[in-house]
């Protein structure tokens, strides 16, 4: 199969990569690094980015920002931040690449636990993680052509315990080999309009 990873090069990329490059031609794609650019805030540089790439089986997006701030400080910014980048992001990769994936492909796109935990300053992260995901679930009934939709909601990582786990209290973290497998069951199996959580 021919995936593309599109933010490859951060913490859970590295893991989706390492999972999926055994079996799959692997095609990775980030703001600043991978085997392409792509800003998935800008439709024209994904459309561009596809044009490039062709053909594809399967798509994995672990990219997208969002912001973090008490909700009494909550700008249009910083919501737009979230909007732009972590959903229309994630949304444009599926409208845009469904011209260019193959019959009976697959999106795989990436929430995260703060859709059902909240934290302190996480407001516009569970609102845009739960928007994605209701994105996913209705859009997967309607796309046609076997092409199937899924999302991970990964919890913390391990490998992100020390720098944010005061943001997490009381969570565990959670070991990437198991996200990762997560990123293959939606990309290998038959799923489709699932939220894969992984706690």
């Amino acid at each position: 199969m021919k995936v593309i990873i599109v933010g490859a090069n951060g913490t859970i990329g590295k893991f989706v990569q390492e999972f999926l490059e055994k079996d799959n031609e692997i095609i990775t794609a980030g703001r600043n690094s991978g085997d392409h650019r792509v800003d998935i805030t800008d439709p024209k540089s994904i459309k561009a980015f596809f044009e490039k790439v062709g053909k594809f089986d399967a798509l994995v997006s672990v990219a997208g920002d969002v912001a973090f701030a008490p909700l009494a400080q909550l700008t249009e910014d910083h919501w737009n931040t979230g909007f732009k980048s972590k959903f229309m992001g994630q949304v444009n990769l599926v409208q845009i690449g469904k011209d260019y994936i193959n019959e009976k492909g697959s999106f795989t796109l990436t929430s995260g636990i703060l859709s059902e935990a909240y934290i302190a300053a996480g407001t516009s992260a569970t609102a845009i993680n739960r928007a994605l995901e209701g994105f996913a679930q209705a859009a997967a009934t309607e796309i046609g052509h076997g092409i199937r939709i899924n999302v991970v909601s990964p919890g913390m990582l391990e490998a992100s315990a020390e720098a944010y786990g005061s943001f997490f209290p009381g969570h565990i973290g959670v070991p990437g080999c198991r996200v990762a497998q997560s990123y293959k069951r939606s990309v290998m199996g038959v799923e489709t309009g699932r939220v894969f959580k992984v706690t």
